[in-house]
């Protein structure tokens, strides 16, 4: 059975830096994207940033540009979401999510079928 674990969410203020990680069990991510998508109070659930294992290749959200970088780590099999420069408009759950989507579709949701059960960013002004 496969497993998403995300963790790091906590709350912070604005213009602090915080980091995500996603861990697996029952998969490796070898093969896969893997992606962050969040959720904000009263929001539909929106893309965040996503990484190819295979090559690297990384894909954001504009709202996040410049101030998130998604990365992975091989020998952990673990992704990381490092979030500087926080905004209040940051607070969200933020999801952890697994697939294999071609460029097109990495940031949709429909390309991912393995979820996480979120953790909560929250920015406070």
């Amino acid at each position: 059975q496969v497993q998403l674990v995300e963790s790091g969410g906590e709350l912070v203020q604005s213009g602090d830096s915080l980091r995500l990680s996603c861990a697996a069990s029952g998969l490796t991510f070898s093969g896969y994207a893997v992606a962050w998508f969040r959720q904000g109070p009263g929001s539909e659930r929106e893309f965040v940033a996503a990484v190819r294992w295979s090559n690297g290749q990384t894909k954001y959200a504009d709202s996040v540009k410049g101030r998130f970088t998604i990365s992975r780590d091989n020998a952990k099999d673990t992704v990381w979401l490092h979030m500087n420069s926080l905004k209040p408009e940051d607070t969200a759950s933020y999801y952890c999510a697994v697939g294999r989507p071609i460029w097109s579709t990495f940031s949709q949701e429909s390309a991912y079928y393995y979820w996480g059960q979120g953790t909560q960013v929250t920015v406070s002004s």
